[in-house]
């Protein structure tokens, strides 16, 4: 379970009790994620903000100083009308806390479950709100730089070193050099946007074949469209492993997202090594967890080599990946 931080009952209800939202009834740890700890929590509610919330501590990766980046954004995409929980600001009006040296925020509950194996029906849906997110997200005033692009994917794997790599898998250090040739080609000058960049399947609400609510916004940044369209191509088109590719899901991904947007032909011709970059930066970051995760933590290890397999994959090929 990826709760770092354990709270006790009179913590969490003296922090409910800075919110609008009636007492604290319940807080139970969400499994899902790495990088922070996450509660679902239930309270005695209130007209104006409802009964259940998500409660965030943030634990790595995220500069606190980017918060009213992240938080204000989800306002802003709610506002617009996209399927995006709001934050819940707090008495005073602020939309994030400290709670012992650590940033924590209330983030509105929208109800849908995440999907293990979509189907092309939900691939597609996937892809349209994605576009239509992007657009969206334009109007925001908000900038941010993606941290997390090929450049850093080269740095983190060399940091990890051939030796730590090579433990998790044998296969692994080859992963430095593709990182260095990919960041070395990285394409320029796409059409760009607030993109997510993060939108795995567990980061996506859906009722049937809706999609009720796009959430974990915490590694949203500037970069191009086609890029992040890349990272869900990666994210939703294959088994978990990485091993199995399943083209009516990743071809109805990109349909759907150029029903609300079509692709320029230089995005187009950049996909393939776009998909590639996104599969290195999960590569890396999985690798990293793997070595620096403490072994008392509650979480899971992901293995870097799913996304390896994604890798080799686009590379063999190239746009037919894509049915473009």
């Amino acid at each position: 379970m990826a709760v770092y931080t354990q709270l006790s009952a009179e913590v969490l209800a003296d922090l409910i009790a800075q919110y609008d939202v009636g007492e604290l009834v319940s807080a139970k740890g969400i499994a899902e994620g790495v990088s922070n700890s996450n509660w679902l929590v239930e309270t005695t509610g209130s007209a104006a903000n409802g009964k259940r919330f998500i409660l965030t501590m943030y634990e790595r990766r995220i500069d606190i100083a980017e918060l009213p980046f992240f938080l204000g954004l989800l306002d802003h995409l709610a506002a617009q009308g996209c399927p995006v929980p709001r934050t819940i600001h707090d008495r005073r009006g602020a939309s994030s806390r400290m709670l012992d040296g650590k940033a924590v925020a209330l983030i509105e509950f929208l109800p849908g479950v995440s999907v293990d194996q979509p189907t092309p029906a939900q691939a597609r849906s996937v892809g349209k709100v994605l576009a239509e997110m992007h657009a969206s997200a334009q109007g925001f005033s908000g900038t941010r730089v993606n941290d997390l692009g090929p450049d850093a994917s080269a740095r983190v794997l060399a940091e990890c070193g051939e030796a730590a790599l090579a433990e998790i898998d044998p296969g692994l250090p080859a992963m430095i050099g593709v990182a260095q040739a990919v960041a070395s080609n990285w394409p320029g000058s796409l059409p760009s946007s607030i993109i997510h960049s993060d939108l795995f399947p567990d980061n996506v609400l859906m009722l049937g074949d809706k999609v009720s609510a796009l959430i974990d916004f915490y590694f949203a940044c500037n970069d191009a469209m086609a890029y992040d369209l890349a990272v869900t191509h990666a994210a939703w088109s294959f088994s978990s492993d990485g091993a199995d590719y399943r083209p009516e899901v990743g071809q109805a991904l990109v349909q759907g997202y150029e029903s609300v947007r079509e692709l320029t032909d230089s995005e187009r011709e950049a996909l393939p090594l776009l998909a590639q970059g996104a599969a290195l930066r999960f590569v890396s970051s999985r690798a990293q967890d793997w070595i620096d995760t403490p072994a008392d933590a509650l979480v899971t290890k992901k293995d870097p080599m799913d996304f390896v397999r994604r890798l080799l994959f686009y590379r063999r090929e190239g746009k037919d990946a894509f049915g473009t």
